[in-house]
């Protein structure tokens, strides 16, 4: 695949127009494709609406300051609709196709095997399903090996993530390739296996109920739930991941919180899984024993703290919250 490959888009609707941005954004030709059969009326009305909306987009994004007035027309010039009747020209000299289209797997497999007859032999397809296992999908592909999920999180042309997930059939050097294909547009990709809710989703269905939960629970409210969200949970997790964060303090402290929580709590949602309690029994309790569920061994553990804690402090000047010290001066 070329570095500025043309990316061809199934379905004109909202991912595919926040694709459509990211890679017009970066340099790309980008093809969103109908796939509904319409009359000539329609099919204008949708073209309208989706470059309408994606002008929108980049001059919201010039207000924000990532790129001038003048260069919004010349980026939307990148991006074009085209019908159902004209796919194969789009499909044929993509070097990418991205499927956006409803969350029907009958829908979905019918619109890839066509798509897969049209393209080219090395050409990549990826389903941007946040539901739907890759497998699940893969058997309707004409050579599947080129194919996977690959999961944007919206705004997709805003947020840095996106989940790569291979299938049973996926070739290891597609996956190479799609990594290196993101990356070049300034995302951040992740490779997970098939799984339902993939990274993000699994992750964040659990504390969203649990965030409407203790609202329900009459715990605290709303704005105080997300106010705690916003400047505790948030704020530490957008500069230490997940399991980099348990290390940080111990996974004993988590293990014994766990334990606390489930009893208290009357709910084995709280429970630790098994690999907590295992970590902890074989002394990989984290940076104190020098491996967690990283390896920290050979790291200078004082600079690595620092950098973190600068994080931090950046995050805090960010949010009009680093305040010098009060000294009493005589």
């Amino acid at each position: 695949m070329t570095s500025r490959a043309n990316i061809a888009c199934l379905g004109a609707g909202r991912m595919g127009r926040g694709i459509a941005v990211a890679f017009a954004y970066a340099g790309h030709t980008v093809t969103m494709i109908d796939i509904k059969g319409r009359s000539a009326e329609d099919f204008a009305r949708l073209e309208t609406d989706a470059l309408d909306e994606i002008k929108k987009t980049f001059v919201s994004l010039s207000k924000l300051g990532l790129l001038t007035e003048a260069d919004v027309d010349p980026l939307v010039a990148r991006v074009s609709v085209v019908p159902a009747s004209r796919s194969g020209a789009a499909l044929s000299g993509a070097g990418m196709v991205f499927e956006g289209v409803p969350e029907v797997v009958e829908l979905k497999r019918e619109v890839l095997e066509a798509a897969s007859k049209q393209v080219g032999p090395d050409t990549i397809i990826a389903s941007t399903t946040s539901t739907i296992l890759v497998d699940d999908l893969s058997g309707a592909i004409v050579n599947p090996r080129r194919f996977l999920n690959v999961h944007w999180l919206n705004p997709a042309y805003l947020i840095p993530l996106v989940e790569v997930s291979p299938g049973k059939a996926t070739d290891s050097a597609i996956i190479d390739e799609v990594k290196a294909l993101l990356e070049a547009i300034g995302k951040v990709p992740v490779v997970c296996a098939a799984t339902p809710g993939f990274i993000v989703p699994r992750i964040q269905a659990l504390a969203m109920n649990e965030a409407a939960r203790m609202v329900e629970e009459g715990v605290a409210s709303a704005e105080e739930i997300d106010k705690a969200i916003r400047y505790g949970f948030g704020f530490r997790y957008a500069v230490l991941g997940l399991l980099e964060f348990i290390d940080w303090g111990g996974g004993d402290i988590l293990y014994y919180a766990s334990r606390y929580l489930e009893g208290a709590l009357g709910s084995d949602r709280y429970r630790a899984p098994d690999v907590i309690s295992r970590n902890m029994h074989e002394g990989r309790i984290g940076l104190r024993t020098g491996a967690g569920f990283l390896d920290y061994s050979g790291m200078d553990v004082d600079a690595y703290r620092v950098k973190r804690l600068q994080a931090m402090v950046d995050l805090l000047r960010h949010f009009g919250l680093a305040r010098p010290p009060v000294l009493d001066r005589g």
